[in-house]
């Protein structure tokens, strides 16, 4: 019988009885790779073959001319590029880290602590996760209007601390802590900073993986907030710049290297991220759910 694993569901050994596992999903992960490849090659393509017709998979004399092109663009507006990124790297950090620490304080108040209300609470967290960004655009903007913290940095950080899904992959896990484990370190005197940061977040490391991994994501891809928030150039992130390369010249044509050499600077963190951190978010889901 094989011993026991823990949380762990990667295995540690190669075995022949996985070849059928293999032949599948080799396949299918170089199907779902090719979109990666064809975003690599497409950063790098001149402008002939960016409006070849058919269009090329693979780039065939490439060119670091659309990366020149996006920063001298960038150093002739009245913004640089350069401040857009800092925009985003700050708020992504600031957001990834209250989200965190957040969700898991929250998380282990509704899972092992009993107060009034608690229940209710748990239910609302469940039923947002119905709701997509859309279906709550014009009370968001009320929230934020009324808040006061319009054409500020806030209105980047605050309305993304709300994670629903982190919150719930969160609880979901504290549940599968023994409840005994939490009394007997009550027993031995220890408060609640003390469980919180001694036994709580050593356990979680695959849940706080997952969660920040989706704050990133969600932070880091948003246009929505310089759009709809934030007046002032100089606080809008690279997203919303990215979104805006391929018009700002006054010629499409021009700014379609722009666009491609900025959707690689956007994407590469996010595959950085996820290939670093993968395993946690396995480990995450497949336990998500068990008790």
């Amino acid at each position: 019988m094989a011993s026991f694993q823990g949380m762990k569901i990667n295995p540690k050994r190669y075995h022949r009885s996985q070849l059928k596992f293999y032949a599948v999903l080799i396949p299918l992960a170089i199907f779902m790779g090719l979109p990666i490849v064809y975003i690599f090659n497409h950063a790098f393509k001149p402008i002939d073959e960016l409006f070849a017709f058919p269009p090329t998979f693979i780039v065939q004399n490439p060119t670091w001319q659309n990366f020149k092109n996006l920063f001298s663009s960038a150093n002739s507006n009245s913004t640089p590029m350069l401040r857009y990124l800092f925009n985003s790297i700050v708020v992504c950090s600031v957001v990834v880290v209250l989200t965190v620490i957040i969700g898991t304080m929250a998380g282990y108040a509704l899972s092992k602590k009993e107060f009034r209300g608690k229940y209710v609470i748990n239910e609302i967290n469940t039923v947002s996760l119905m709701f997509v960004a859309t279906a709550v655009a014009i009370p968001r903007y009320l929230v934020i209007e009324n808040l006061g913290i319009i054409n500020t940095f806030w209105a980047h950080i605050l309305p993304a601390l709300a994670l629903p899904v982190g919150l719930f992959l969160i609880k979901q896990n504290i549940d599968q802590i023994p409840d005994e484990v939490i009394e007997a370190a009550v027993v031995d005197g220890a408060g609640d900073l003390t469980i919180y940061f001694r036994i709580i977040l050593p356990m979680l490391k695959p849940a706080i993986a997952t969660v920040a991994i989706l704050a990133f994501q969600a932070t880091w891809n948003n246009v929505e907030v310089s759009d709809l928030y934030i007046n002032n150039e100089e606080l809008k992130t690279f997203a919303f710049y990215m979104s805006t390369l391929s018009s700002q010249q006054g010629n499409t044509v021009a700014g379609q290297g722009m666009s491609a050499a900025a959707a690689l600077i956007m994407f590469i963190p996010n595959l950085v991220i996820f290939i670093f951190m993968q395993k946690q978010v396995m480990d995450t889901m497949a336990h998500s759910g068990i008790k």
